[in-house]
Order: C-alpha cells, then structure tokens, then sequence
C-alpha cells in the first residue's frame, strides 16, 4: 500500500473545494463544504491523509512540505480550479519527481484525455464513482489492469481503461467519520444557514431528477438514488454524535434526500431518538404530513432548489416541480416550523430581463429564511453545456472559463436581448431586493438577539457579503472597459 495523500488544494482565497463542483466558486461569505468525495476513499485507504487545504489556510509551501511525505497524491479537481490544480500538481512533482498523481472528480469523468493532456505532472485520472478506483491504485496495482481509469503509459500515450460498475451495496463504503475526525478541524467548516459547528455526509448518490443544469447525476452519481440503508446512516449518525459532541447540526448532502421519501420517513424516525438536529436536500414537493413528521423527529431545515419563478424556464430545464407545488410546499414549511434556504440561478435558458423579474417577485412572495442566488454554470457533461454549445450562447471561446481572476463565478452564458453583463449584475439586484425588506432584517436581528455567537457570525457574514458586492461590481467595471478597449 503506497502512502497516499488524498488533497483538496490551495486556491483562490475563500473558494470551497470541497462543494462537489456545483457552484464551486468563492462565496459572498465564508462558506466551506466537507471533501466527502475524498474522505470515501481516503476511510477505504490505510495510512492515508485527506488535506483540506482551502478552509484550514493551508498554502501552498505547507502543501509542498506536507505532499513531500508521500507516494501517492490524489487530487479532486473541478473545471473552474482545473488549472490551479494543475499548477499544484506540477509543484508537487517539481519537488519530487517519482511522487505519483492522480486527478478524480466530475471534469475528470467527462473530459478524462483533455484533463490528462492539460499537464505533464497527471499520471492518471479516475472516471466516474472513484472510491475503489482510488483504493486499486493506492495498493499498487498495474494501472492498465484497474477499472474505471485513463491514464499515460511509459511513453506517454494516452490510455483508457474498461468502465468500473457503479457501487450498488452503499453500505459496503466505509463510514468518513473517523477520517473527519483524524484529518479536519470541524469548527473551519461554515455554511451560511447551518447552524456551526456542523457535520455533512451522505446517505445515498445518484438523484432520479432530470434538471439539465445538475453536474453530479449527469456525470458521477447517475440518475438512480443508490441509497444506505436506514439502520447505516442512523449508526454513523450515533457514532458522529459521540465523537463530535460539539456539532450543533448535522445535514445530508445527497442530491435529494427525499427522492425515496418511505426510506427518508426510516431514517427520520430513527434520529428522532438521538435528539439531534439535521437538516437536508429537498424538492418542493412534500405534503405537510411529512414535512411535520420530519419536524418531529429532529429535522430542523431543507435547503431547496427552486431556481425561477418563471414556469417555461423550470419546464426548460426539466425541474419537475411547477411553482404552484413550490407554493404549497414553502406554506407547509412555515406552517410546520420548518425553516428553508432556498437557492435561485439567473442566466436559464432562455432568461429576459422579465423572467429574472418575475423570479426576484417569486422570492419575494415564498419568503424563505435564507436564499442565495448563482449564475447558470454550464458544466461539461450536462444537458445545459450541450444546449449551449448547440445554440451559441457561450461568452467566450473557452467554454470551460466559468469563475473571475479572483474566484466569484461570472456570467457564461448570455442570450438574445438579455447580455452577460445584465445577467452578472442581476445577481446583487437580486440579493438587496430581497435582503433589504424588514421581514429578512427582522429575521436577522432575532437570531443574532437570541445567540451571542450567531450574532458575532451574522456581523462577519454581513461585512464580508457586502465586500463581496463591492468586489463583483469591480469585477464587472473591469470587464467592461477591457471590452471597450477590445
């Protein structure tokens, strides 16, 4: 077994690797996701390190020094941070010519020769479910004999192996709890509208949702929800609580957690006894009787996607769920108590300037606890990148070129009468329309009133929001001028 260094490298300042790619991009405020993707197989290999480097203030020289140690260094890569990584990776190897380095995660499944012709320093890539993938080449095996992987021969030329089956026994994964608890700091780890500290895992992969913009069905996870069984989950939830007396609040980072709602309504009657609080994915979709049953048993938010309030665009992008239904559900939440952070997305096929209206009026109306608002990110590998190259709605050459300089996601995408400028500035539009109301500032001051703590966070979360704002309209100045000058 080769020492193996499983690493989310050091990047742009406040961007979270560990956010599974979606909206990998730096937030408005500090916001870091577990690196559950490479805890999984970090717990599946003996001896290994998951470095976290992002939310640890881990940079670059410590990087090298710590990577120094060992044979082996597995890096999660996404196609916004692709070539940082790659920069990394060619330090690592600089410094060690005979350290071995593999590249996993979504970018590296769609484009597995590009992303390996991309540098010199990738030894190989892994495709699709990574886990054992990563566990086979971290015992030494041939790499031409292990499924599900690219990679370079002796000399050079480009190799891909057979396809590896997608896991189907989920509860022959190991837990990541031990691994969380050897390798992170918990309190480093930050989510606007979670409750700190918290813990997130999964208990299942794959989502049968069809939304064409969604990276990991479409390209890892599959459209079949792959789940652990309900006594599995509740296990490792106990034994997170043990080990994690601190965590406040634990969440469920499947893609929809109540995709197989008689599974959910298990699981949720099982945690209910262990008096903790979590929190999930959800569609908006639930009756109130569940919602109220989840409620009772310790559920205390759902993080839901409504993403517009236009019902052409959510048919557009296959949502499934129309917005009278998310009406329903939004009014069932309030009514049960439970509290909700809804997230939008402005640039859809095909957004105007009435449809981004129309979805500004539509949060309004839900009123959710929390919200936030991103761009359309046409990753490749999904419906949408596909529907964009097709119709040319691209706004640069590089159709991979999704994030700023300084790391804040930019506009990709742009559409008759409506340009990518208007769809970038629309985000903050969005964000003061809805945040400067007294009901969210009522909300606010409640929270931080009833918990010093939250109070301190709030003020932080405050200043560094509107910095980011500040920082945005910088970024949009500068792109226009280096246009004018063009």
């Amino acid at each position: 077994m080769s020492k193996t260094l499983f690493l989310s490298p050091p990047s742009f300042d406040g961007f979270d690797g560990g956010a599974g790619a979606r909206y990998q991009a730096r937030r408005e405020v500090t916001s870091y996701w577990y690196p559950t993707w490479l805890a999984q197989p970090a717990a599946l290999v003996p001896g290994s390190r998951l470095l976290d480097c992002p939310p640890h203030g881990i940079d670059m020289e410590e990087t090298l020094r710590i990577a120094k140690d060992f044979d082996h260094v597995i890096i999660n890569t996404s196609t916004p941070s692709l070539k940082n990584d790659c920069k990394v990776a060619e330090a690592i190897k600089q410094q060690k010519p005979e350290t071995k380095v593999g590249f996993v995660g979504a970018h590296t499944m769609v484009l597995p020769a590009e992303t390996l012709k991309t540098s010199w320093a990738i030894d190989w890539v892994g495709r699709k479910e990574f886990d054992f993938t990563c566990k086979e080449v971290a015992e030494g095996r041939d790499l031409a004999t292990i499924a599900g992987l690219s990679y370079k021969d002796k000399d050079g030329k480009i190799k891909h192996n057979p396809e590896r089956d997608m896991i189907q026994n989920m509860d022959s994964l190991p837990w990541v709890a031990d691994v969380y608890k050897r390798d992170l700091q918990i309190e480093k780890y930050f989510i606007g509208y979670l409750m700190h500290p918290y813990v997130s895992m999964y208990t299942g992969r794959g989502c049968p949702a069809q939304c064409s913009f969604c990276l990991w069905p479409q390209t890892i996870g599959g459209h079949k929800y792959r789940v652990r069984s309900a006594q599995n989950v509740a296990d490792e939830m106990a034994y997170m609580k043990k080990i994690f007396p601190q965590v406040r609040e634990f969440f469920f980072d499947d893609d929809t957690f109540t995709a197989n709602l008689p599974r959910a309504r298990e699981i949720a009657k099982k945690l209910g006894p262990l008096g903790v609080n979590w929190s999930c994915n959800s569609r908006a979709n639930l009756d109130y009787d569940t919602i109220k049953s989840f409620k009772d048993n310790g559920l205390r938010l759902f993080l839901v996607g409504y993403e517009s309030g236009n019902d052409e665009t959510l048919t557009r992008i296959k949502k499934g769920v129309t917005t009278d239904e998310m009406r329903r559900f939004t009014k069932d939440c309030h009514k049960a108590g439970v509290i909700i952070h809804g997230t939008f997305i402005l640039g859809l096929p095909v957004e105007t300037k009435e449809t981004i209206e129309q979805t500004i009026r539509f949060a309004q109306e839900l009123d959710v606890f929390s919200l936030q608002v991103s761009l359309a990110a046409p990753y490749p590998g999904t419906e949408l990148y596909e529907q964009a190259r097709l119709n040319g709605w691209f706004t640069k050459k590089d159709k991979t070129d999704l994030v700023e300089g300084d790391g804040f996601q930019q506009s990709a995408l742009e559409y008759p009468g409506l340009s990518k400028d208007e769809i970038y500035a629309s985000v903050e539009r969005f964000y003061h329309r809805y945040y400067l109301r007294p009901k969210p500032i009522l909300r606010i001051i409640r929270t931080m009133l009833e918990d010093k703590d939250v109070c301190v966070r709030r003020l932080r979360e405050g200043y560094e929001f509107f910095k980011s704002m500040a920082q945005r309209r910088n970024d949009l100045e500068a792109a226009k001028a280096a246009a004018a000058a063009a």
